[in-house]
């Protein structure tokens, strides 16, 4: 298969994942706009967290967030806590890697916040203390996951919401993700602004 081939078939594989995803994640990222609309209404902030590319994910919606997403409006509370490489390393070598994130959700989450916590396996041992960590700091949680959902999805409550990819490539998890995130975004400027329609 020649490179143009491949490209072709990544395109189709990334839309045919898409397309699997709409019926059952679209309510799935409505609920969760609602409810980082809610909080936001409410003065209250969103964390969020990952590794790697869904590091990435999480500095992505932050910054969507902290400066704007498609409308002009005032920026929004969101912390992404994968950027504070002094902080991340100085508990990472203090502590361990899995206690990176749920430190400090300890220091900064306040019941009512929202914690964005993005894995492609929901497996990552960091993600799931994170979600611990805002569980016992009273916070809600948006689980971003793909394949059978992990310990991530074990880990999950009432009013916690898990925004599941039906695949087992991380790359086309991650290719959702993004979609779920920029419909985030939009969804809650769309509530915040009132412009629901």
């Amino acid at each position: 298969m020649d490179g143009l081939e491949r490209v072709k078939e990544i395109f189709n594989e990334s839309i045919e994942v898409k397309s699997q995803s709409i019926e059952s994640l679209a309510p799935r990222i409505a609920a969760a706009a609602e409810l980082m609309a809610s909080c936001l209404l409410d003065e209250h902030k969103i964390l969020s967290c990952g590794n790697g590319g869904s590091a990435a994910d999480a500095q992505h919606f932050s910054a969507e967030m902290l400066n704007r997403f498609e409308m002009e409006r005032p920026g929004l509370p969101a912390i992404a806590l994968t950027t504070d490489s002094s902080t991340v390393t100085s508990i990472a070598n203090d502590y361990q890697f899995a206690d990176i994130f749920a430190k400090q959700i300890r220091a900064l989450g306040q019941p009512g916040d929202v914690l964005l916590a993005i894995s492609t396996s929901g497996e990552s041992p960091n993600i799931t203390h994170a979600i611990e960590a805002g569980h016992d700091r009273e916070m809600h949680i948006v689980a971003l996951t793909g394949r059978d959902g992990g310990q991530v999805a074990e880990l999950l409550v009432e009013g916690d919401i898990e925004i599941r990819v039906p695949s087992w490539s991380t790359a086309r998890i991650q290719e959702v993700h993004i979609m779920a995130i920029h419909c985030l975004c939009d969804l809650i400027d769309r509530q915040l602004l009132g412009q629901e329609g």
